[in-house]
């Protein structure tokens, strides 16, 4: 494993570890900037309205984002290893926001 590798996962142990969500923020806002969190909220939108049947053409004009952008949210969907990480992050979303 090359160090870059090693470095995310000591990240994502860390993340494992943690339980206090304000925690988790500190260590994200240290990491991300405002537009890196912006993306990854997008990201989970993206996922969101795709799930709900949403076209690609009006997820992106509704949040303001490029074609390309919501092509690959779309193939990450398609991706069967990712397709249960992100049903489940979908449901803790609608849980907060709905």
């Amino acid at each position: 494993m090359n160090p870059t590798d090693q470095t995310y996962h000591s990240l994502l142990t860390h993340l494992a570890q943690l339980t206090d969500p304000e925690q988790i923020d500190t260590v994200l806002s240290a990491l991300l900037t405002d537009k890196e969190r912006q993306d990854i909220a997008n990201r989970i939108r993206i996922f969101d309205l795709l799930e709900q049947g949403t076209t690609q053409r009006q997820v992106s004009q509704a949040l303001g984002v490029g074609i390309a952008t919501v092509s690959r949210g779309a193939k990450a969907i398609q991706n069967t290893d990712n397709l249960e990480a992100i049903h489940d992050l979908l449901a803790t979303h609608r849980q907060s926001t709905y």
